[in-house]
Formats: C-alpha cells, structure tokens, sequence
C-alpha cells in the first residue's frame, strides 16, 4: 500500500524524517520539525484568536489546525491528533451545540471503510506470517532467470502488487530482502544497483493507487465520494489500475534511460520454499476474499462486510491468533478516523465554506480547479504526510466541485509525492541502501508531473464512463 508517509495504509504512509543527501546536521534535522510544529501551532492560535468570527469557527480552526500541523510536521504519533480531536471537539464545543457532544464526535469517525482497511490489515498480518509475502518477492527473482531488465520489471511490478494489498513499507522491505544477495554481489558502481532500488521505491509508491485499501488518502476518498456515490472496489480498480500499470511502464522506462543496465546476471543459488499447507490456505482465504471484493456489482454484498467475513474466518480457523490482533496496523485506522472526523468537523463548522468564499477557484473552469487540487495534494504529499493532506484537501475539494470524482482524484494526486527522500517511506529505505536522493528527484519530479497531468485530464472523463459523476 502505498502511498507518502504512514500508511499509507498503502496504509503505513508516514513521511520518515530520513535526510536528503547533503541536507543540515543531524542536531539541525532533529529539532527541525519540532520547530516547524510549535510555528504551526503558534500560527493555529493566533488565526483562531484574531482571524475567524464567531466561537464556533475560532473553536473548530484551534482544533483542527492543530490536528493538522501535528499530522502534517509528523511530531508524534499518527493516532495522537485523531485522539486530540475526538477528545476536544466535546469539551471546546460541546457547550456551543449538540453537535458537538461526544456520541455525535465519536459517530463522525465511524465509517465503513474502516472495516474494509481492517480486512486488509488483517490479511496483510496472515501473510506475513505464513510468509506469502516472502515468496512472491522470492518468485520475482527466479523468474527473471538473470536478465536485469525483466528482473528490474519483475521487481516493480511485484512490488507494486504487495502495495496493493499490504503496507508499502511491508512490501518494500520483503522486496529488498530477497534483492539483497543480488544487490551485495553487484560491484560498486554498477547501475543494476541504483537501478533496482529505484524500481523498488517507484513500486511501492504507485502500488498503492490501485487499491481502495492501498493508502490512507484512498480511504477518505472512498468515504468522502460515499455522499454522492458508492464507490465499490472494482471501480476504483478499473480506473486506478490502468493508472498505476501506466505509471510503472513510464517508471520502468525512464530508470532504463537513465540506467542502462543489461548483459546477463550470475543469480544466488537459493533453494526454492514451498509454501506450507497454512500458506496455501491464507492464501485461499485472500484469493476469495479479493474475488468477492471485485464481483461486488454482481452479488451485492458490500466490500466491509466481505472483509469482515475475511477477517472471522482467518482468526476462527486458527490461521491467526489472539496474539496477531496486536499486529494489526491499529495506528493508521486511527489516522484515517481521524481524517474522517476532521473532515466532518470542517464541514458541520462552516469553515470550508469560508475557506471557499475568500478563494478565486470558484471562477476558474473545473478542469483548471481540479488540476489545481490535484497538484497541490501531490507537492504536500512530497514533503508532508499523505493522509494528512488529504484530511485537509478533501473537504475543501468535495465543496469546490460536489461529485463522487472529486476526492478520488485527489487521493490519487496525494500518490504522485515522490520525488524526495522524505516524500515516503520506501524512498527513505532505498535511500538507506545507497540511492542518492539526486536520482529520486531526477525521476521523481517528472514522474509526479505526468501523474498529475494525466489525472486531471483524463480522470473526470474515465471516471463518468463507471458511472462516477
């Protein structure tokens, strides 16, 4: 699962605070954000203080802009500001309206989609530990059968796959480690080596667009677009895939020109594992799970209630036990409540309407609007938490232009934060393996372009065609 810092559940997508090359002291960089937090903070309070009318507004600005800057600069926890949140929404405004009080809060958090990540988590834990993950990264290698260009594809692409149902940062690592014999055999100064590490960052990172369970921003999509339209899985699908095998090709393509890596490779002797009967059956349980999720259309059982089933069948058959629910990526569903609620505090407060009458958009085309928010979510998500961006621009995007396809393209903008070190967790790990942070961007920003170009031209007419207005 992909996407720029935590979660990105996907899910895990949390910026790391891994330096670009070159970049200030350690002392500099560790104190860096701290700072940026407290001037955030500062800057929420003086703008609730000053700047907004009204105890409501003032109220809400003071609590969700602190959400924000803590979710933006990254300072604690993930789940903290969610926490912050549901806990002083009641007692700031509880006593201004009803609205406010803590069974109305606590009911802003709950949506569906929550269980449909749950499911994905889940399945992601049963994987991990009946080492399905492993073996599809193991798989990859033999079937490149020394050839450096289809193992560069190969491993994109598997990588990219394991994004779509499982942490990116997951996804990366098992990748890398079956990489790893490959890698330390590779003289220094080969470019398989920077070739291969970029392929691994670039395919977590666009993995996650595929899926509805692939990043935090999909989720609050999913839930945002739920006001005008269901978005089952096999509609995201049908336009994030295409989306994100494209991105792939057009990543694939230029590491081969920057790095032109061919010739043959000597691979390690690696003595194939098959999978054990409990793999076989996870396996199972995943496949049907991801096929009911897929055929939703045709036998109408809600994609949340499929992963719930998924989810009694993997603990009830001892295929998981009480010990895994600890593993269960419980910080990110906790980000993207809190996204959730956040955004239904700004919209029950007024504070996106006014945020929307001080702005020039409302008179520019919509196609100029949504390029716009789509750009705007991709350079936050670079150096900013992704989820965290969405939480702020989903809102303000869904009152812009009311539709079903305004918040997909988005969350999908949110996945085009690449180009930096920092910009996502799979970066940070090739970076930490000796990628220079010159070579993301070199392809990163470019790649963060057309993603978003392509997004904003074609995105509300492929989206029309599956019947998302």
């Amino acid at each position: 699962m992909t996407s720029s810092p935590v979660t990105s559940p996907n899910a895990a997508e949390a910026s790391p605070a891994a330096p670009l090359a070159g970049d200030a002291s350690p002392a500099r960089r560790g104190w860096l954000r701290p700072a940026l937090a407290v001037a955030g903070l500062a800057g929420v309070a003086l703008v609730a203080g000053l700047g907004v009318d009204g105890p409501v507004a003032s109220r809400a600005v003071l609590i969700g802009g602190a959400c924000l800057v803590l979710w933006l600069t990254e300072v604690v926890p993930p789940f903290v500001p969610t926490l912050l949140l549901m806990g002083a929404t009641p007692v700031l405004m509880g006593p201004l309206s009803a609205d406010y009080r803590l069974g109305a809060v606590l009911a802003w958090g709950v949506d569906p989609v929550l269980v449909l990540f749950l499911g994905g988590f889940t399945l992601e834990v049963a994987a991990m530990r009946h080492g399905l993950d492993a073996a599809v990264a193991r798989h990859v290698v033999r079937l490149s059968r020394g050839r450096p260009r289809l193992l560069l594809l190969l491993v994109m692409g598997g990588v990219a796959f394991l994004s779509m149902w499982m942490s990116n940062v997951a996804a990366a690592a098992m990748m890398l480690a079956a990489l790893r014999p490959i890698l330390q055999a590779t003289p220094a100064g080969a470019p398989l080596r920077p070739a291969l590490l970029l392929g691994v960052a670039l395919g977590a990172n666009f993995g996650g667009m595929a899926t509805p369970v692939g990043s935090g921003p999909n989720a609050l999509a999913v839930s945002a677009a739920g006001a005008y339209s269901h978005v089952t899985f096999a509609e995201w699908m049908a336009l994030a895939l295409p989306l994100t095998a494209l991105m792939l090709v057009l990543g694939f393509g230029l590491v081969l020109l920057r790095f032109r890596v061919g010739g043959r490779l000597e691979l390690p002797a690696q003595a194939p594992l098959p999978l054990t009967r409990s793999g076989r059956r996870v396996l199972a349980v995943s496949a049907a799970c991801v096929v009911a999720w897929l055929s939703e259309p045709l036998h109408g059982v809600p994609a949340p209630v499929v992963a719930l089933g998924a989810t009694a069948l993997l603990f009830g058959s001892g295929l998981l036990e009480r010990e895994d629910l600890g593993k269960v990526d419980w910080s990110t569903l906790l980000l993207i409540a809190g996204g959730i609620a956040l955004g239904r505090l700004m919209e029950h407060s007024g504070l996106v309407s006014r945020a929307l009458a001080g702005s020039d958009l409302g008179g520019w085309p919509v196609a100029a609007q949504l390029g716009v928010l789509v750009v705007a979510a991709a350079a936050l998500s670079a150096l900013m938490s992704n989820t965290g961006t969405a939480a702020l621009l989903i809102p303000l995007a869904v009152q812009l232009h009311p539709s079903a396809s305004t918040p997909v393209l988005v969350a999908l903008g949110c996945s085009f934060g690449i180009p930096f070190v920092i910009s996502t967790p799979p970066n940070a790990m090739a970076a930490g393996e000796g990628i220079d942070s010159s070579e993301l961007m070199r392809l990163g920003f470019p790649l963060m372009l057309a993603g978003c170009l392509l997004v904003s031209l074609t995105g509300p007419a492929v989206l029309r065609v599956f019947g998302l207005p």
